[in-house]
């Protein structure tokens, strides 16, 4: 299949703006916990959607499956369960040290890795030089403008928030380790896709085109990333005894479904896109996916106003950080070719 630059980067931005609002409809949940919403969100966004689009879309789906060894299935679904820790630790990691330190760790290094494993472990023989330098240049500027946004949003946080504690307390450098470990885990859902692709060549050797054949990677990796997200939310429906919650119909049911068809509609796309952009698919589409989340997310937090109050310098720090993010869509766009 021909790769394709501009239809690359249009769908990896659609991507990034499903992703960047999928968590929004949770602020207009009436009566359900943060446990109720995330267990039917997990459901349908990591089982019922990936199972549905590689049954609908991916010919001889359980026969490519059989042809492979169970070392090929096994990798995608160990990642897969590596970056569903990730979620849990995120959760954790946020209550601790708070959203603006904990993002800035965890997205932080997520992108990093995420972009510049796959790229040096299965692609660094096909990328010369001069490609070379723009890709890594991008990646700075990526993490500059990540670290001024949350910057930004730390500062806007802290003055809507004068009486929350801030510095060292009891137990921050076991909260800072746990963020830095949520950061090193959080890209494996990348690399349960980009080292998967077994599976995905296997589906095209059966008939399959490319685009749909990467939909056959995602029910094998998201099956293992469903497992600890589920025994969470299991487990703080028993804890917080809000098991009840659920025999009352409610209209979050819906709230719920929505993020997760956002969600697993993003990584859908985001799969087709690494097709389009070639064999850096996985690296550069990692990386453009992140930022267009980013920048999706914040302009939505800006949209909702919640920065209407904040102060001049975390506006102007949300402003460079998305130049920055701009800049860095430019020189990876720039090193895919």
């Amino acid at each position: 299949m021909a790769t394709s630059l501009p239809a690359g980067i249009a769908l990896t931005l659609l991507a990034g703006l499903m992703s960047g609002n999928c968590m929004l409809p949770m602020k207009f949940n009436r009566s359900w916990k943060w446990e109720h919403t995330w267990l039917v969100f997990s459901v349908v966004s990591l089982i019922l959607i990936p199972w549905l689009l590689a049954f609908g879309l991916v010919g001889h789906l359980f026969e490519a499956y059989s042809a492979l060894s169970m070392y090929q299935l096994a990798v995608p679904f160990l990642f897969g369960a590596g970056w569903g820790i990730a979620q849990v630790l995120f959760g954790i990691s946020v209550q601790r040290l708070g959203l603006g330190l904990a993002y800035a760790i965890i997205v932080g290094l997520g992108a990093l890795l995420g972009t510049l494993v796959p790229l040096f472990v299965q692609h660094r023989a096909q990328v010369g030089w001069a490609a070379l330098l723009e890709i890594l240049l991008g990646v700075g500027v990526m993490i500059l403008g990540i670290s001024l946004s949350t910057w930004g949003g730390h500062l806007r946080e802290r003055e809507e928030q004068p009486n929350a504690e801030s510095g060292p307390t009891s137990g921050y450098a076991i909260a800072v380790l746990l963020a830095i470990l949520c950061g090193l885990m959080a890209p494996m859902l990348n690399y349960s896709f980009a080292f998967g692709q077994d599976i995905a060549q296997q589906a095209v050797v059966l008939g399959n085109p490319p685009l749909r054949a990467a939909y056959a990677v995602w029910p094998i990796g998201l099956a293992g990333g469903f497992l600890p997200n589920i025994g969470y939310s299991l487990y703080l429906l028993r804890r917080n005894q809000t098991w009840p919650v659920f025999k009352v119909v409610s209209p979050d049911i819906l709230l719920a479904v929505l993020m997760g068809a956002l969600w697993m509609g993003a990584f859908a796309l985001y799969g087709m896109s690494a097709v389009y952009l070639g064999a850096l698919g996985t690296s550069i589409g990692w990386g453009l996916f992140q930022i267009f989340m980013i920048m999706t997310a914040t302009l939505s937090g800006v949209w909702t106003g919640e920065w209407k109050s904040a102060p001049r310098i975390s506006k102007l720090l949300l402003a460079l950080g998305c130049v920055c993010l701009t800049g860095a869509t430019a020189l990876l766009a720039a090193g895919n070719h």
